[in-house]
């Protein structure tokens, strides 16, 4: 019967810790959008993939060909 005296305190403090961790979760918008990284892990869309120099410049590259990607005449 005793232990009730320090478990029904303990429990008190537990409930008051998870909902203070629930608000500030909401608080700092941590449920805005459940749904988008289940999606973003099917675009392949990796910094590790693409060449250092893109990787450094921060985006795709400024130059767009209308060729597919593919040996050239110089390379044959």
């Amino acid at each position: 019967m005793t232990i009730l005296y320090l478990l029904i305190p303990l429990t008190l403090i537990l409930l008051g810790l998870a909902l203070w961790a629930f608000f500030w979760a909401v608080k700092h918008d941590q449920f805005e959008d459940l749904e988008g990284p289940a999606y973003r892990i099917l675009f392949d869309e990796d910094d590790n993939d693409r060449p250092p120099e893109e990787r450094r410049s921060g985006g795709k590259d400024d130059t767009t060909s209308s060729a597919p990607p593919g040996p050239t005449d110089e390379t044959r």
